[in-house]
Order: structure tokens, then C-alpha cells, then sequence
């Protein structure tokens, strides 16, 4: 149906749907380079801001809301790009290069970028809707449940991934008294392997978290119209007064879907970020690409979310631009810093070293005889060392000895390959 012009929708050269970091990371990429006009669709009501310190530093009071923020207000009143808040994007007319938003508003577009992020999963838990149930995907969800953890409250995690026990550890440090319970067998089951996993619980034990493996939730207890606890799979009941739920994320994909794009676990991606629409790009956590092996991946990192939202900036600027991944992850919980350089998945050996620091232990994981990652608890080093060895052959005593730097346990006939 052709528009009159009274109802014409508002056009911009590029319109960004998303607030977070592959957004932020394409607007800036085109601010004061692209000669037509940036517009930037937010779903939320706050200026775009960072999401990992959320549950790393915000919610143990080490990061203040104002340092949150992914740019100064005064980037979003320079002329060139505009920022439209509390704009959530329902629909999208490839065909006619318009999209349409919650309230009925639509925008038309000359090139779409798709950084619509991803959204929590859910279980379908009955009582997921009683106050004190939170989910942490935004600020103002993190906020609702920073005021809630103080002294004595006692808070169910019901998930055992990195934001889970980010939260169950600034409950702890909060005064809270904390249970996780996780449907595995063991913590950190997608993301890290069983000797960090191991560490990590340890740890959480001895700072007062219970922790519930193989264990699934049924339920939330209504207790005088909020939350008082959760309905394990055997019978037994948690008494809370606060829950989160935690079990993961999926890609916020299922508009562009809709839209003819084609999406497996996430938008469909080619390594300089176009989909299979015409003229519409993706980013960030919502996308998956294509690997080396002809499989797809879809990552949910920081680094993923700015590198592609750079590469989608420049090829809309023209320039030579493609996607290469060496992902990397980090979380503070307890008394531990973990970060990790790679990817554990299908790896099939592992290499175990334990340093001299409190709380330290290097994992390095082999795939074919290479390293694939490596995990680094508290011992910095041999995070950094860490490039240096991804995708080489090492010697299992060097990496295994503490006293060795990890960046010199090559094998010595393949020796300072990788070295810096």
C-alpha cells in the first residue's frame, strides 16, 4: 500500500535496530565518515551502556550506573546520528525497506542493521511472574535485584553459567544467603570443562553458596502474593525470598526471520555481516557465521558484538572488511578472575598447571594435538601468554610446570612458532 506523505514513514540512510555494543559499535564506526543520515532504534528507555559489568562489577557496587555507559551523552547529540529510545522493533517489510515498532510508528530505511542482541531463555516455570522472580538482562532488571540481595535475604540462582554465579557472588558479598541449583551434573557446563568447573564450585562452596547439581525446578512458591522459595524436581522446596532465573539466552532473531531472513541459531551471517536480505546487515549476539569447517557459529561475547559491529561499519562504508574470530571470555566470581582465549568445545585432551597465587589454575585444552583455549584463574600471566600458544603443538611438561612461562612450552620442533 503506497503511504500520503502526511503518513510517510521517517527515513534513514542507515537505520541500527539494537542498543547495545555491536549497535553502539556500528553507529560509531559510521559517525563522522558516512555522509547520509544514522539512526539508532533502541528498545530500551536508557542511553546504550555496557551489559557484562552488569553482574561483574554494578551488582557488587564496584561499577556506578554512570560508568556504565557505552558513549557520553553529547556523542548522541552530535548531528550526524540520532538515538531513538524506548522504540522496540516488531516488524520488518524487506520488500519495502521499512520497519514498524511497538507503538505502531514505522521508519524506513536505505541499508538495516540487525543488532537486535539476544533475550533470556525460559522454562515456563509456574509463579515466574511473582515478584521477587527476576531475569538479568538489562539495567533496570540488575537494578530491581541489587535492591533486593541485601543482609539476610536468602536468593535462589537457578542456573549455574557465568551470570548465575556472577549474581551468586555478589549476593554473597551483599550479606545474602544463596543456593544455586543447576540441571547438570556440574557448573559451566557450556562454556568451560570439569577442572575449572571443579575450582570454581569449590570456591563458591567455601563462601557459604549451597550448591545443587543435578537438580531441576518445578516451581516458584507463592508466598503472600511474591516469591518464598522454588519447587525442586524431587519434591524438596528452597525457601527464598529472591530467585533469578538464569538458564541461558537465545537470539533476538525471530523478527528478521519473519521477514524472510534465513536463521538457524541466530541471523545468518557471511563474514562481512550481510544476511540474505537485500541491503540488511547483523551483528552481535543475534548472528551466527560461517567457520573455516563449513559449520555456523553464534557467539555471545562482548568481542564478538564490537568486532562485527565494526566490519558491518566498514563495509557499509566501503571498505575491505571481514570477520575473524579469536574469542575470548572473562568473569569474576568469588575471589577468582577467570578468563578464557578460544573455544573448550570438542576439545579432546587436557593440560592442568596450578601457579603459586591464591585460587590459581591454568587449563589449557588441546583439540588434534593444538591448543584450541585456554582458561586462566587468577593467573594473568598465563592468560596473556595464552595468544601465543592458540593453534600450536606444546609440550605437555612445560605447560604442566608452573615455573615455565606458558608462552615458551612449544614443542621443540615446531619451537617459536607463535612466539612473539
Amino acid at each position: 500500500m503506497t503511504s500520503s506523505a502526511e503518513d510517510a514513514p521517517a527515513r534513514f540512510d542507515v537505520l541500527i535496530v539494537g542498543g547495545g555494543h555491536a549497535a553502539v559499535q556500528v553507529a560509531a564506526g559510521l559517525a563522522g565518515k558516512y555522509e547520509g543520515s544514522v539512526g539508532v532504534l533502541s528498545a530500551e528507555l536508557h542511553h546504550p551502556y555496557q551489559r557484562p559489568p552488569l553482574t561483574k562489577g554494578y551488582l557488587s557496587g564496584e561499577v556506578d550506573e554512570h560508568e556504565l555507559l557505552l558513549r557520553p551523552a553529547s556523542f548522541w547529540e552530535a548531528p550526524g546520528v540520532s538515538l531513538l529510545l524506548g522504540h522496540r522493533v516488531t516488524a520488518v517489510d524487506a520488500e519495502a525497506h521499512v520497519v514498524s515498532t511497538q507503538h505502531g510508528v514505522r521508519y524506513s530505511y536505505g541499508t538495516l542493521v540487525w543488532a537486535a542482541g539476544a533475550e533470556p531463555l525460559r522454562i515456563g516455570l509456574t509463579g515466574a511472574d511473582l515478584p521477587g522472580v527476576h531475569e538479568l538482562r538489562t539495567l533496570a532488571d540488575t537494578a530491581q535485584f541489587k535492591r533486593e540481595i541485601g543482609p539476610g535475604a536468602r536468593v535462589v540462582v537457578i542456573g549455574g553459567g557465568y551470570v548465575g554465579l556472577e549474581a551468586a557472588s555478589a549476593s554473597v558479598h551483599a550479606g545474602a544467603e544463596v543456593s544455586v541449583v543447576e540441571a547438570q551434573s556440574r557448573l559451566l557446563s557450556r562454556v568451560t570443562g570439569a577442572d575449572v568447573a571443579e575450582h570454581v564450585r569449590q570456591h563458591h562452596l567455601a563462601s557459604g553458596v549451597t550448591i545443587e547439581l543435578d537438580a531441576t525446578v518445578v516451581g516458584v512458591m507463592d508466598r503472600g502474593g511474591r516469591a518464598g522459595g522454588v519447587v525442586l524436581g524431587d519434591g524438596r522446596e528452597l525457601a527464598a525470598d529472591v530467585v533469578l532465573i538464569s538458564v541461558g539466552i537465545r537470539p533476538a532473531s525471530s523478527v528478521l526471520a519473519d521477514a524472510g531472513a534465513r536463521c538457524s541459531n541466530g541471523v545468518e551471517i557471511d563474514l562481512r555481516g550481510r544476511t540474505s536480505l537485500p541491503d540488511v546487515y547483523a551483528a552481535g549476539d543475534c548472528t551466527c557465521f560461517p567457520t573455516e569447517d563449513g559449520a555456523r557459529m553464534r557467539l555471545e561475547s562482548l568481542q564478538n558484538a564490537v568486532e562485527q559491529g565494526d566490519v558491518v561499519a566498514q563495509t557499509i562504508l566501503g571498505e575491505e572488511a571481514t570477520y575473524s574470530v579469536v574469542p575470548y571470555f572473562w568473569s569474576n566470581q568469588v575471589n577468582l578472575k577467570i578468563k578464557t582465549i578460544g573455544l573448550v568445545s570438542g576439545h579432546d585432551e587436557t593440560l592442568v598447571r596450578r601457579g603459586p597465587a591464591p585460587g590459581s589454575l591454568t587449563v589449557v585444552y588441546l583439540r588434534g594435538g593444538r591448543v584450541c583455549a585456554v582458561d586462566a584463574v587468577n593467573a594473568m600471566k598465563d592468560y596473556v601468554d595464552a595468544r601465543h600458544v592458540l593453534g600450536a603443538r606444546v609440550d605437555p611438561n612445560l605447560v604442566t610446570d608452573p615455573t615455565t612461562r606458558l608462552r615458551d612450552a612449544f614443542r621443540p620442533e615446531v619451537a617459536g612458532h607463535g612466539a612473539a
